[in-house]
């Protein structure tokens, strides 16, 4: 499988986008106006202890307070506190209001939500993750082989000291060698020091560690051996990565290309378009089918269509394909547009429990290349499927889009012929009240246009029935429910 991975860099944002075959498959934005602040190590201060909920707010300097719950707090972590504090213990024997705390973000603010935050600190490298208040090692799932993970957990230990933290092994550490083990070490013990010495005399909201810039962290974390190459627009972030994989990652320096052509990268492989794509609520499939992605507060919904595709044997074949493929899709859609959460998926209904099984492995294939964690249930006897997936930051759309001015976020509007009855009703209110010798209607011109045709009639049985004349007047910036009724 051909691997590329391109990155866009501009002062305003960075954009990586990971291409399979030619196909976006993966993409990621940071603006420099609003960096995602996940892994992020603040200095926070607890204001409120919720002991209903298991959970605390924390201020860190942020617009809203972060959410800290109690399965989240390592009593290790925290200082002068009693060792016999257990993890199971009720929040009020582990904090306090006012009480200082270094922690780290594992969510971005979401929404109306604030961060979430843990006080075990995980610091990465390459192959590692540095845990400095534990004493685990352990070992990603994903690297399978037994042997592997053996090899592994033994070098990781025979290089750490007792009481010196714990480590967690990346699946990109499966074939590391003893030396790549210990550079990482080396490294991740240096900054833990250095993040010990900000913490001496720092203040609530200061930050005293942040996570590498998006196209110098794609270098450390996604350039593996299958991908082919990494291609930079920017030739001062090039030099960055060039530097760091020419350090750190040798293997990979020839790798790292600097793309001066004039054509913007990203069309190379028609990446805007699939940008597009991936914001629109239907996405189709090559057979005529297609899917219906909708996002809502509390989870996201996607529904498998036929559509025009009506298959060359029977029925059931033609329903299976259009699963099997809307499966592949769907895989696909979720790393694009990074949605995370509680996912439903409606497919269409199939008679052969094979099909399902089939249709089920597909999903999970493609899901098998996801770096999100993600968790697949059995088929329904309905044919709904519930998904999984772990979020950490916004969404596609939720970076790239805003709530719509004129529907509100319910994704309709009312009609016009809707609008034209609302104000009749207006009228008729105000000339029970009120004596008005005449009305004037400003509105859209759509809702004009349809009171001057279809709703001509209707217009003129109101002015006879309250007596007053109804004069219409056009506004050229109104929306379609906007209207103002004028007495004169």
């Amino acid at each position: 499988m051909s691997q590329e991975i391109l990155i866009n860099v501009t002062p305003q944002e960075t954009r990586v986008a990971m291409v399979e075959n030619g196909l976006l498959q993966e993409l990621q934005i940071e603006r420099t106006a609003s960096r995602g602040i996940v892994s992020n190590v603040y200095v926070g201060k607890v204001v409120r202890i919720l002991p209903g909920m298991q959970a605390a707010f924390v201020e860190i300097g942020l617009e809203r307070t972060a959410f800290l719950h109690t399965s989240d707090i390592y009593p290790n972590s925290l200082n002068g506190v009693s060792k016999n504090i257990k993890d199971d213990d009720c929040i009020s024997r582990k904090l306090h209001d006012g009480q200082k705390l270094v922690v780290q973000v594992v969510k971005d603010p979401l929404g109306s939500k604030g961060a979430r935050l843990t006080t075990q600190l995980a610091i990465p490298a390459r192959n590692l993750v540095y845990l400095p208040f534990s004493s685990h090692v352990g070992i990603s799932q994903r690297i399978e082989r037994d042997s592997e993970r053996k090899r592994l957990k033994d070098l990781v230990l025979s290089q750490i000291e007792d009481g010196a933290g714990g480590y967690i092994i990346r699946t990109i550490a499966e074939m590391a060698s003893e030396e790549d083990i210990q550079a990482d070490i080396n490294i991740l013990q240096k900054t833990w020091r250095q993040l010990q010495q900000k913490n001496e005399g720092s203040k609530t909201g200061d930050i005293i560690y942040s996570d590498l810039p998006l196209a110098i962290r794609t270098v450390r974390d996604m350039v593996r051996d299958n991908v082919e190459r990494l291609r930079i627009d920017s030739r001062e972030t090039w030099k960055l990565a060039s530097e760091m994989a020419a350090e750190f990652l040798p293997e990979l320096a020839g790798r790292v290309e600097y793309y001066p052509g004039e054509r913007p990268i990203f069309d190379l492989y028609s990446i805007e378009d699939e940008i597009q794509k991936a914001l629109g609520r239907e996405v189709p499939l090559k057979s005529g089918g297609h899917i219906v992605i909708d996002q809502t507060e509390a989870m996201i919904t996607i529904d498998v269509n036929t559509g025009t595709f009506v298959g060359h044997r029977n029925q059931e074949e033609t329903l299976f394909k259009t699963n099997l493929e809307a499966a592949q899709a769907i895989a696909r859609q979720l790393r694009l547009r990074n949605i995370g959460g509680i996912i439903i998926i409606d497919f269409i209904d199939m008679i052969e429990p094979e099909h399902e099984r089939q249709v089920l492995r597909a999903l999970k294939r493609g899901l098998s290349k996801d770096r999100a964690k993600n968790y697949i249930t059995e088929m329904t006897s309905l044919g709904l499927l519930e998904v999984t997936r772990k979020r950490t930051r916004e969404s596609l759309e939720h970076i790239l889009c805003e709530v719509c001015p004129v529907c509100q976020g319910k994704a309709v509007v009312k009609s016009a012929q809707t609008i034209c009855y609302d104000i009749f009703r207006e009228i008729m209110r105000d000339s029970r009240e009120y004596e008005a010798t005449s009305y004037r209607i400003l509105a859209s011109e759509k809702v004009i246009d349809m009171l001057l045709n279809e709703e001509q009639m209707s217009l003129a049985d109101l002015q006879e029935f309250i007596k007053a004349k109804i004069e219409l007047q056009v506004e050229t910036l109104y929306m379609q429910e906007e209207y103002d009724v004028v007495m004169m």
